[in-house]
């Protein structure tokens, strides 16, 4: 009885193959490792079909399947679901590493796509090499644990995987896929070469201009086998092929089935293009995409979306009505003001206040008068007793412009913020100067029973309510004020002190409220938003110590300020973003962060200053990195040593000398090894809290002065021991003003 038992197990057990099996290695690309770990990149190829060619094809796609069994467990069973998505990312991010691969959403697509067909090949060999026998069928004992891949593929897995193969309807799937596969009519025989590389290895041995090949010509090539025959019924359909083509237009070829798919009598699957291979669709073969009726879905938006323009016409003409009657009103209240026209203003640009006269006397806003001789208004002479004003603070959201501007479309004066206007004489007052009401003929305005006192100066009432504010704080023993009330003839912070007011008239006067403000791509070499928060607007007021998004919030600043529009300023210098590179992240990510400043560096063959406010986890420092000429500049407020930040100087070495192999510079022995590092005399804080303040003004002083080279002393016109609290709050000036400029608050 026994020995009927042994003997069944016997029968059940598998063969023995140690002997047959030949012995390999797990393939991990540990070449492509090695150089990416010496930033060495390999270029890839691709046809006119958007396919994947070249010398490093082959090493790309195998790199590929090393990727997919690191970071895709075997037991996915659909590439599409969405909880692949991190994982698919981090493939992505691994080949852009390696290979020089434009990061676009078409070449992401192609090899995301080959990543599936990885991954199902994966599968498929771990079936048939564990799970069945010589004959193809499914094994009734348990398989192994391969643990020849057990840094791929863990117990757990294995045994769910296993679990999902033995699935009946798995096998029936299997079994109709194997008999349809088992004996093709026109096999394929050409390997792994693909039609992709087969189509690039027939154009290179026959040396021809043609940037691609038919299908049904591919289709015949990769049916030959290595004794160069064609069989009989290869070369029909082929012939065949050749005949249909003279006789169907390419746009019928299009429309209906290629000429491969009438001569095989086969239907034509979508989304690809039977004989051209992975990768290639109808849209890139033909150059457009198949014409198709709409969906009802896109019928509607399409309804919408004219039903939003008629609305979009209604506004648009509703808004010319109103700006055809203030005009107007205009014109008839100026004919029965006495409009002073008398008025002396200094010649230039001064500050002023904007008043309006109507419906009621009052001080509507704040901004520059510009007098100067033969000046035009969007390149059009200014009207008749006018000057030309821009506009820099609003402070009745509801104002009307007293002219509407017919180029912009803007009728109210919030929407002016930043442009230049119109505005009348006799309503603009010099900051110095007291505004009295115009003597009016028109009766039917009311304006006696008000005080153009009370009505001059809404920063008064906005200074009243800051004292009471830093009365209480100091009374709370919470923080330092910003400033106390000025002193008559002292700097008045009235940008800080507006925006405070419409900070807590706001929804940003609670906890957790933020803003977002967008970074485009020219800032930091890449688009991105910052946040920035009711506590980040708090450290301003209180003058604490800064965060990243204040700092970034500047730098957008300089950026708009200076830079644009400006191509020698935008040219000469770049900016590093400090969200990507920080202390936190050179320890944690120091390859990602030295990825990035290589790629900026890389980004423009001019020589470039970099600026970089360094965070070294409790002091802002500035970096400022001349990479084509290998100088770091240093510019420290406490008066430090680079020596004292070994991992941030490592980076930067690190990063310029990769930046010198990618573009192949030659540099002498002497300097091979060697970056020139500068610490600049620059003025030095007096506290443990101005350090984020200085390097903002770092960062302009150096903008402004438009240097690449930075002195050893620093700047003569900048050159001071310290920073005065008044230029320090002329920053935080700036900065306020420009966020009620970008109306981040409102």
């Amino acid at each position: 009885m026994a020995s009927d038992q042994e003997n069944s197990q016997d029968a059940n057990a598998p063969d023995d193959t140690s002997e047959k099996e030949i012995t390999r290695g797990i393939t991990i690309m540990k070449s492509i490792i090695r150089d990416r770990d010496k930033a060495v990149t390999y270029n890839v190829n691709w046809n006119a079909d958007n396919q994947l060619i070249g010398s490093n094809a082959a090493k790309l796609a195998s790199y590929i399947g090393t990727l997919v069994r690191m970071h895709i467990p075997i037991t996915a069973t659909r590439w599409s679901n969405k909880e692949l998505g991190s994982a698919k990312d981090n493939i992505w991010t691994e080949i852009l590493r390696s290979f020089n691969i434009e990061d676009t959403t078409i070449r992401k697509k192609y090899i995301l796509q080959l990543a599936g067909k990885r991954h199902r090949g994966w599968r498929t060999f771990l079936t048939n090499k564990y799970l069945k026998d010589k004959e193809n069928f499914f094994v009734e004992y348990d398989p192994e644990y391969p643990v020849k891949y057990a840094i791929f593929i863990t117990e757990e897995e294995w045994v769910a995987f296993v679990a999902q193969r033995r699935d009946e309807n798995f096998k029936k799937v299997s079994a109709t896929n194997r008999e349809r596969a088992s004996n093709p009519t026109y096999a394929y025989k050409k390997g792994r070469l693909g039609y992709a590389r087969l189509e690039e290895k027939i154009l290179d041995e026959t040396k021809s201009d043609a940037t691609s090949l038919p299908p049904h010509v591919l289709w015949k090539e990769a049916r030959v086998g290595k004794d160069e025959t064609v069989r009989d019924d290869v070369q029909h359909i082929y012939d065949e092929c050749e005949t249909l083509s003279q006789s169907i237009s390419t746009a019928e070829d299009q429309e209906n089935r290629s000429v491969l798919s009438r001569a095989l009598n086969v239907p034509e699957y979508p989304g690809r293009v039977r004989g051209k291979g992975h990768g290639c669709t109808p849209t890139s073969l033909y150059k457009n995409p198949r014409r198709r009726n709409p969906s009802n879905q896109e019928v509607m938006e399409t309804l919408q979306a004219l039903q939003a323009q008629v609305l979009q016409l209604q506004k648009d003409n509703e808004r010319y009505r109103c700006m055809e009657k203030c005009s107007s009103q205009l014109k008839e209240t100026s004919e029965k003001a006495s409009i002073n026209c008398q008025n002396k203003f200094p010649e230039g640009i001064s500050s002023c206040q904007l008043y309006l006269s109507s419906p009621t006397y009052r001080l509507v806003g704040k901004g520059k008068v510009h007098n100067t001789s033969g000046d035009l208004l969007h390149h059009r002479p200014l009207p008749d007793g006018h000057l030309k004003v821009s506009v820099d603070v609003v402070l009745d959201k509801d104002a009307l412009l007293p002219i509407p501007d017919i180029v912009s479309e803007t009728t109210f004066l919030r929407d002016a913020i930043g442009s230049f206007v119109a505005w009348p004489l006799d309503l603009i007052f010099i900051d110095d100067e007291t505004p009295t009401k115009p003597a009016s003929k028109d009766k039917g305005i009311s304006r006696h029973n008000e005080s153009v006192a009370s009505q001059k100066e809404v920063f008064a009432q906005g200074s009243q309510q800051l004292s009471q504010k830093i009365g209480s704080r100091q009374k709370n023993k919470r923080d330092l004020p910003v400033t106390s009330l000025p002193k008559k003839g002292a700097f008045v912070p009235r940008y800080q002190i507006s925006l405070e007011t419409l900070v807590d008239s706001s929804d940003m006067a609670t906890a957790g409220a933020i803003r977002l403000l967008d970074m485009e791509e020219d800032i930091f070499g890449y688009s991105c938003t910052e946040t920035i928060g009711k506590e980040d607007l708090e450290h301003i007021f209180r003058h604490q110590e800064l965060g990243v998004g204040v700092i970034h919030t500047y730098i957008r600043f300089l950026y708009d300020n200076f830079m644009r529009g400006n191509d020698q300023l935008s040219n000469r210098f770049r900016f590093v973003s400090s969200s990507l590179v920080n202390k936190a992240l050179i320890c944690r990510e120091p390859d990602s962060c030295r990825e990035y400043l290589v790629k900026r560096f890389m980004a423009s063959s001019t020589n470039n200053l970099y600026l970089w406010p360094y965070n070294s986890g409790c002091h802002w420092l500035l970096l400022a990195l001349d990479p084509l000429k290998e100088v770091v500049y240093f510019l420290n407020s406490i008066d430090g040593e680079w020596t004292n930040y070994p991992d941030m100087k490592q980076l930067v070495d690190t990063s310029i000398k990769v930046f010198r192999s990618q573009r192949q510079a030659r540099v002498p022995r002497t300097k091979s090894s060697n970056i020139t590092w500068i610490k600049v005399q620059c003025p030095l804080q007096r506290n443990g809290i101005d350090c984020g303040y200085f390097v903002m003004r770092f960062m302009r002083e150096i903008i402004n002065m438009n240097q690449i080279e930075i002195p050893i002393t620093y700047f003569d016109e900048y050159k001071c021991a310290h920073y005065t609290r008044l230029q320090l709050e002329q920053i935080k000036e700036e900065l306020c003003q420009y966020f009620i400029e970008k109306r981040l608050i409102i």
